[in-house]
């Protein structure tokens, strides 16, 4: 029996406020988007929603994809909306 492919994300999105929050998923960014449009993803999008999908990387790994979510979180707005800048393009 062959197992299926796991696919591990990093990704960020925009709050109604402007800001920027980074996260990780398994399998299905835009359902995980959904969920943090319906209010049930983490504390900080809940009081800013809705959100929408401005960047997001798919991994081979959990670890690589924990591991973009923990420098991404680090990176400035400005390092942070170049990414999402060049994502655009």
């Amino acid at each position: 029996m062959s197992e299926t492919k796991r696919a591990y994300f990093t990704y960020m999105v925009r709050c109604a406020d402007g800001t920027l929050y980074t996260g990780f998923t398994v399998d299905d960014v835009h359902r995980r988007i959904a969920m943090h449009n319906a209010g049930k993803g983490a504390k900080y999008t809940k009081s800013r929603r809705p959100v929408e999908l401005v960047w997001y990387h798919e991994w081979e790994s959990e670890h690589e994809a924990r591991s973009a979510e923990y420098h991404t979180k680090k990176l400035s707005r400005r390092e942070k909306e170049e990414l999402v800048k060049e994502f655009g393009d």
